[in-house]
């Protein structure tokens, strides 16, 4: 009994003592909790979905879900060799070419009307509070923080680890001149030393000016948060991005829903729209689009070109790495949107509308 007792001990220490680590962030509290709490989006101690959104599907449970996990067979869940990838340097590009490059799945670099800018980038090879699990695929971590310049804007668009990595904010700490991130997010930063003076921290349906000719909104998504077993204790958001010469949708990860069409109505149309399509389930479809509804979301916000990402460099779902980009290309056949499919790293202009691209997974199996 006493020697039970102690192992218990023990293991609660090392717990505890685990989840001190910066890299968990820090649940909001102070004035940012008591400004989170006058959200009307934060309801019973907690951030809520505009519909109800059960983090798991009718009929599954959390069993199911680790029983498909651990104990199914995972076919092609990644790549059997290295992925093909462009290296681009961003040090030597003029800052007046308006372009997207891609460094897989939902982190990438944009530099638009002599702005640069990044969204959630991942840049530390993993997605994990371990180095040991969900790792990059081969080919795919080609991009580090010393390969970025100083960055304008950086935009965030929730606090889980596949979106938010700590190690990476912290080498690229000295370069970012701007944060926007949803309510909540910024305690995050601000245990990580970031200057609270470049935090900009909204909630949904909100207005950022960032410069001249350069605004933001905040708009809602169908998710949820959480680098901890709390969850919901900070926003999850996406963004219209209005600048000089165009208009963006930077969403974040999401199911599907009636906003993208009340966005696409309030803002569209949108030159580009960045949409999440990968790590899908039957299991959890109410916080992950399938490709289908993703081609839908994108005629919803009226989308004259669409980026698929939220793929091709993470496993965090059961279907084969290639999955995603596969169906989304064939489902657009009948759906004839403007589908843009760049490997890892090259550039996408974001002026010539009739760049093509190669389905350069096919060739990676």
């Amino acid at each position: 009994m006493i020697i039970a007792l102690s192992v218990i001990i023990l293991l609660s220490l090392t717990y505890i003592l685990f989840m001190q680590q910066a890299q968990f962030g820090k649940l909001p509290e102070g004035a940012r909790l008591e400004k989170i709490k006058k959200s009307p989006n934060y309801r019973n101690d907690a951030f809520q979905n505009e519909s109800i959104t059960p983090q798991l599907t009718e009929g599954a449970n959390f069993f199911s879900m680790m029983n498909e996990f651990f104990f199914k067979k995972r076919i092609d869940n990644s790549p059997l060799s290295e992925l093909s990838s462009v290296k681009t340097d961003f040090l030597s590009l003029d800052i007046y070419k308006d372009v997207l490059i891609w460094f897989g799945h939902s982190s990438y670099f944009m530099q638009i009307d002599g702005k640069r800018m990044l969204v959630d980038p991942v840049l530390s090879g993993y997605a994990s509070p371990f180095s040991f699990t969900t790792k990059a695929f081969k080919g795919t971590n080609i991009y580090l923080p010393d390969d970025i310049p100083e960055i304008d804007y950086l935009f965030l668009t929730h606090d889980h680890w596949d979106h938010l990595d700590y190690k990476a904010l912290q080498k690229l700490k000295p370069k970012i001149k701007k944060i926007i991130c949803p309510l909540g997010v910024g305690q995050h930063l601000e245990r990580w030393g970031f200057d609270l003076n470049i935090i900009i921290e909204k909630d949904w349906n909100e207005q950022i000016i960032l410069d001249n000719g350069f605004t933001a909104y905040t708009t809602p998504a169908r998710h949820f948060s959480g680098r901890t077993f709390k969850r919901n204790q900070s926003l999850w958001t996406a963004y219209v991005l209005q600048t000089p010469t165009m208009k963006l949708f930077i969403g974040g990860d999401s199911g599907y829903d009636k906003h993208f069409a009340e966005i696409g109505k309030t803002f569209g149309p949108f030159d580009l729209a960045i949409l999440e399509n990968g790590q899908y389930s039957k299991s959890w479809r109410y916080i992950h689009m399938s490709p289908d509804e993703v081609l839908r979301a994108a005629k919803d916000l009226q989308a004259k070109r669409m980026f698929p990402v939220h793929s091709s460099k993470f496993a965090l779902s059961l279907h084969p790495w290639y999955e995603p980009l596969t169906k989304i290309t064939e489902l657009n056949k009948e759906a004839n949107v403007s589908v843009i499919t760049p490997m890892i790293g090259e550039p996408v202009n974001l002026i010539d509308t009739a760049q093509k691209f190669s389905e350069w997974w096919e060739t990676v199996r």
